[in-house]
């Protein structure tokens, strides 16, 4: 079964949303340190427009009535390891052909701290997933 073009248009939009709202942060970050602080709060100010603009579409890409804490930590869960497993690792490989080591660099730390965020998620969720045991045997 093909996903929706809609559902793949809304994560292109929060992709693309939330890029632009870390891109304006470090644009702000440029300009303070060139000294121009009124293009710094501009750019601030739409970086915070455009985290609105991320999260309106996260709200329909992830229904708040179809989310748990426990499906929250298991999609947090699945995006780390996709990112260690799968595209860090195919995109350090790429860096090392061009032979571009900084990135290669940048790509291989991005690895080891994505699993880092992976474990610390599953431990999360194991934590949770024994007070929600405790809880449903006091109910």
């Amino acid at each position: 079964m093909s996903e929706s073009v809609t559902v793949k248009n809304l994560e292109a939009a929060f992709a693309g949303e939330s890029m632009a709202h870390i891109k304006y942060l470090y644009f702000a970050k440029v300009c303070r340190a060139q000294g121009d602080e009124e293009t710094a709060r501009v750019f601030e100010e739409t970086a915070a427009q455009e985290v609105q603009h991320a999260i309106g579409h996260a709200d329909l890409l992830f229904p708040k009535d179809k989310l748990t804490p426990a499906k929250c930590l298991e999609l947090a869960i699945e995006g780390e390891t996709h990112e260690y497993t799968e595209m860090y690792p195919s995109f350090y490989h790429m860096a090392v052909e061009e032979n571009n080591e900084a990135a290669a660099n940048e790509f291989s730390e991005q690895i080891d701290e994505s699993k880092e965020h992976a474990d610390f998620f599953k431990s999360v969720l194991e934590k949770a997933a024994k007070r929600f045991n405790a809880l449903a045997k006091v109910e």
